[in-house]
């Protein structure tokens, strides 16, 4: 090409009559002519080359499909991106471990299943450690007859809780605004959450999980997530991870339109709304939540006393920041209805006292010999409890057996729980279902915070913020509910 193009402009071709200056642009000229026809000539062949390519692609009609398929589930995946949550395909960097997770937590709970908990649990319970061996990990089960225990007296069969850890269809990673670095998951049918945690934490939930099952004991319809699990996986060469198994606060999460996360302060507690009839999942802040309030009628007074409950138990485990989740769901008008007619409150009685979602009382009710009875007294449900014996049935007018139970209710803090999947943390309001619980409690005020809390003092003076003695945040967050329900 080079020979040519110089060939093409000697000397000796063009007229006598051309100065310097003219050969020199008719050569520019030329050679760009040259150029242009070169580059017509490449892309032609381009084009043939590329039109004869996809002819001989045409009879693959598998090829398209499997093209076709692949965008499919690219677009679906992207959706999940959108609402905060994405299901981890084959692809995705955490894929293997959620099915060594899936493996290690069906044969954690099997375990458990070929040896049941006593009815009685001993100290060696809380420290009992199984450690089971797969195909490229081990998993260790920390407790594992206390929290099988503590399944069964929330109504969970061991069935129904493997099925769910280890169902056929892919977890979920969800995708936080929080400040740590831990990992979050949900099984694929979003009723069990999982979070990864550092051994400090631990350590620190299960030196106190003899009191922390005391506590749900004595207050069953407490708002404290419920932990359900705890395991640590060893890959080789990849060190270990700590796993703790939680209910979903937000179970199930259908028609829920808004999420907040409440620590009670204002410092860096907003989070930029999604614009309007976005679906993307966003977990929103104390100042999002300005303006509004927690409408849930006469189970205000409940929720207060609830609340001042927990974190005075919070506050004598010495652990601050915590965070009180919050979600709300309109009710449809017959839901409205519903939850207000006799045979739903007589539901909604036996459930709350002796029911299969939370703790009984011994020696209250009686299943076998007893009635429950609600009664509606000046258009507000007052649901009375009373032993009700076939051979020697009791008036309505005796109060004797009824103020035993009474007391004890009211000892415990109980309520009427609603019909509905995750009762212990749904509350029904008048107009709204919200789902309400404590979760993250594994802060202590140690040395660090405390050196942080004074560092905060001097940076942010005059501002509230989250890092404050375990008294002054229980005492903040309570009086966030109290100013923030109606």
């Amino acid at each position: 090409m080079v020979w040519t193009l110089n060939r093409s402009v000697t000397e000796d071709e063009l007229p006598s009559n051309e100065t310097a200056g003219e050969r020199t642009c008719l050569t520019r000229a030329r050679r760009r002519r040259f150029d242009s026809e070169g580059d017509s000539k490449l892309s032609f062949r381009k084009s043939a080359f590329l039109t004869r390519s996809m002819d001989a692609q045409e009879p693959w009609p598998s090829r398209r499909t499997r093209t076709s398929r692949r965008k499919l589930i690219l677009n679906a995946r992207q959706q999940w991106k959108l609402l905060g949550l994405f299901e981890i395909g084959e692809e995705h960097e955490f894929y293997r471990f959620t099915c060594m997770l899936k493996e290690g937590l069906a044969a954690a709970v099997q375990n458990c299943i070929d040896n049941p908990p006593p009815n009685e649990l001993a100290e060696e319970d809380f420290r009992m450690e199984v450690n089971q061996g797969h195909n490229g990990f081990k998993m260790r089960t920390f407790a594992g007859s206390v929290f099988s225990h503590f399944r069964q007296r929330l109504g969970m069969t061991e069935k129904e809780y493997q099925l769910s850890l280890s169902s056929k269809g892919l977890y979920l990673k969800f995708i936080s605004n929080s400040k740590s670095k831990a990992d979050f998951f949900l099984t694929n049918d979003k009723r069990f959450f999982l979070k990864t945690q550092n051994k400090k934490e631990v350590r620190f939930l299960l030196s106190n999980l003899k009191v922390y099952m005391e506590h749900l004991e004595k207050y069953p319809h407490s708002l404290i997530v419920k932990y359900l699990g705890v395991h640590r996986i060893k890959i080789p060469n990849h060190g270990k991870k700590y796993i703790i198994v939680m209910q979903s606060v937000f179970y199930p999460d259908e028609r829920i339109s808004e999420r907040y996360d409440i620590k009670g302060c204002q410092l860096s507690r907003w989070t930029e709304p999604t614009p309007e009839r976005s679906q993307e999942i966003v977990v929103l802040k104390d100042l999002n939540f300005e303006g509004k309030y927690i409408s849930v009628d006469q189970q205000r007074s409940w929720l207060i006393r609830q609340m001042e409950i927990d974190t005075e138990f919070l506050q004598g485990l010495n652990v601050l920041d915590y965070s009180l989740l919050v979600a709300v769901q309109p009710l449809h008008v017959d839901e409205r209805k519903t939850s207000q007619s006799l045979a739903s409150l007589i539901m909604r009685t036996k459930q709350s006292v002796n029911g299969s979602s939370s703790f009984s009382v011994p020696g209250i009710v009686e299943e076998e010999v007893a009635e429950l009875v609600s009664e509606t007294v000046c258009s507000t449900v007052q649901c009375q409890v009373r032993e009700v014996h076939p051979d020697r049935p009791i008036s309505l007018q005796t109060v004797g057996a009824q103020s035993s139970v009474e007391s004890k209710l009211q000892a415990q803090n109980r309520r009427l729980l609603p019909i509905f999947k995750n009762p212990l943390h749904v509350i029904d309001g008048p107009e709204a279902r919200y789902f309400v619980g404590i979760v993250d409690i594994f802060t202590v005020y140690g040395f660090r915070k405390k050196l942080e809390y004074l560092w905060k003092c001097l940076r942010y003076r005059g501002q509230a913020f989250s890092t404050v003695s375990p008294d002054v945040y229980a005492r903040r967050l309570c009086h966030w509910v109290e100013s923030h329900s109606v």
